[in-house]
């Protein structure tokens, strides 16, 4: 059965997409850390990040440090957390997490936006791409 990340890359699922290319996926988490947070996944579904070929683990790296440049510019923050989790959903993805301090990575610190809200910031980040 396909990941619900697979379903929004098939676009079964809407996203707020950030970017995109051939390989890679970025959009806004709809359950976010903090306003901003990205998840940046490989279009393919592998369930673990180092099970990942090297040249696509490092293609994966290299896109979402574009998109953390991007977010960086468009949110007011201290700096770009980066987490890989991964036992949520069974889909390599990279979390990226506009910090203002360490509670912005705990998981269990949730922020709330509004559909409209979800959609300016999505706009606004792949502006500054």
């Amino acid at each position: 059965m396909s990941s619900i990340f697979t379903k929004i890359v098939n676009g079964e699922i809407p996203c707020y997409k950030i970017a995109e290319d051939e390989n890679y996926l970025a959009f806004l988490d709809v359950n976010p850390n903090a306003k901003g947070h990205t998840l940046c996944i490989p279009k393919q579904e592998i369930n673990k990040i180092f099970d990942m070929e090297e040249d696509h683990y490092l293609g994966l790296m290299a896109f979402s440090r574009t998109v953390a440049k991007a977010i960086e510019k468009t949110i007011d923050c201290k700096r770009i957390g980066v987490a890989v989790v991964g036992l949520e959903v069974p889909h390599v993805h990279v979390h990226l997490i506009p910090l203002q301090d360490m509670d912005d990575m705990r998981f269990q610190r949730k922020t709330s936006l509004s559909q409209e809200e979800f959609n300016n910031l999505a706009t606004a980040i792949a502006a500054n791409l």
